[in-house]
């Protein structure tokens, strides 16, 4: 099944390029330049992983990276940074976020990661419904 990723980067050359690098490696991937709209769009559908520049006007990875463990906290996010600081990592890791990437990504890591991603969101989803089946069983006479 193919993974369905969200590349978010206010770059547009970038987000162009590494988005048909994914694709050529078998990804659906939806790119994005405007954090707004990438929020848009996790809040409307579902994604394996999101892909987040950690540098952006107006809404930055770290906010984005807030807003999405709030709304869609079974969406897997890897942040990418040309600019990466051990404490931006730190934080971004606490806040939720499965991994760090430091640009250029290498494109059989990113791929690996992303891979990863979609694994770990299959499984929470699986735990999720797991546990909704559970409570309705238990409240149900049957």
């Amino acid at each position: 099944m193919a993974e369905k990723v969200l590349l978010v980067d206010d770059e547009k050359e970038f987000v162009e390029g590494l988005a048909e690098r994914m694709e050529l490696r078998g990804m659906n991937v939806t790119a994005c330049t405007n954090p707004q709209d990438a929020l848009d769009k996790v809040d409307a559908e579902g994604f394996d992983a999101i892909v987040l520049d950690l540098q952006m006007p107006g809404i930055d990875g770290i906010e984005a990276l807030k807003h999405i463990r709030k709304s869609r906290p079974e969406m897997q996010v890897i942040l990418l940074s040309g600019h990466a600081t051990v404490e931006k990592g730190i934080e971004a890791m606490k806040l939720g976020a499965m991994d760090f990437v430091e640009k250029p990504a290498d494109i059989n890591v990113l791929t690996d990661k992303i891979k990863k991603a979609q694994a770990k969101k299959m499984i929470l989803v699986e735990e999720k419904t797991e546990e909704k089946v559970k409570d309705i069983l238990s409240h149900k006479g049957w």
